[in-house]
């Protein structure tokens, strides 16, 4: 029986086959692969406390911050949303430091299936983190820019065409729907954008093709949350994205909790 307390961070991932989860709870990680088709139990006695700056809080904003941080750290800067919205190479941003480590350095631009097809815009170095957050079985990178501006002006001329968002609900309930040809998207999207910003398309026509640890897909799915009911237990039947997919249909999305203080249990 596996018995741990602390407050909980989205799960580490790493790309395998199927890929590997493992939940933060405090100072240590649970293994979540090796507990498929057993029981696990959550229970939040109400505290939070902000993964910034570590302050308790009332409300968690923008997954996992207090108010203060929400509205000053730049993990929360408007251009995480919207990245044609970033200023850093003009030299504004609210930590230049974390600018210069996070948003002036190569961004990829990608195509992915989420149970729909979807363009996104991630750290060049941090795609296959990306992809596997979002629940993509499959994954090609569009284009490559120097900075996060440039690769945002490459999304927004293509969301005339392709959606930037996922479509949560569809992508967990995804065993029975076919992937799109990502990279035959790829190409037609390339075509769409201007000269100026064709000049960033990637030539590597690579598909990453990703499987989760799932026993079973659920029929419909219903959505928990630590805010309405203190206590979760089911049978982990699968992790997708940043969710546990419990029996019935239930799903928790992990990263929405971060800095939530919880008790888990599993047998």
């Amino acid at each position: 029986m596996t018995q741990l307390q602390g407050i909980i961070r989205k799960m580490h991932t790493l790309l395998q086959e199927p890929v590997h989860y493992e939940l933060p709870v405090g100072e240590d990680r649970v293994a979540l692969n090796g507990l498929l088709g057993k029981s696990i139990t959550m229970f939040h006695a109400g505290e939070i406390f902000c993964i910034a700056c570590g302050k308790r809080t009332s409300k968690s904003y923008s997954q996992g911050y207090c108010f203060p941080c929400f509205q000053g750290s730049a993990d929360c800067s408007p251009c995480i949303i919207r990245p044609d919205l970033c200023r850093a190479h003009e030299g504004f941003g609210r930590d230049m430091e974390w600018e210069r480590e996070n948003h002036l350095v190569d961004q990829a631009v990608y195509v992915a299936w989420t149970g729909g097809l979807k363009v996104g815009v991630t750290r060049a170095n941090n795609v296959h983190t990306r992809w596997v957050d979002q629940g993509a079985t499959r994954a090609v990178v569009l284009a490559v820019t120097p900075n996060r501006h440039i690769s945002g002006l490459v999304e927004s001329s293509l969301k005339a065409h392709i959606s930037d968002r996922t479509n949560w609900r569809r992508m967990l309930s995804d065993g029975e729907i076919e992937a799109a040809d990502v990279l035959r998207a790829k190409h037609g999207l390339g075509t769409r954008l201007d000269a100026e910003l064709q000049t960033y398309l990637s030539d590597d026509d690579f598909v990453t093709e990703i499987t989760y640890p799932v026993l079973e897909f659920p029929a419909k799915v219903k959505s928990l949350s630590f805010d309405k009911q203190p206590m979760i237990a089911g049978v982990l039947q699968g992790i997708k994205g940043q969710y546990l997919m419990l029996d019935g249909g239930r799903v928790l999305n992990v990263r929405k909790h971060q800095g939530y203080s919880i008790a888990f249990e599993a047998s």
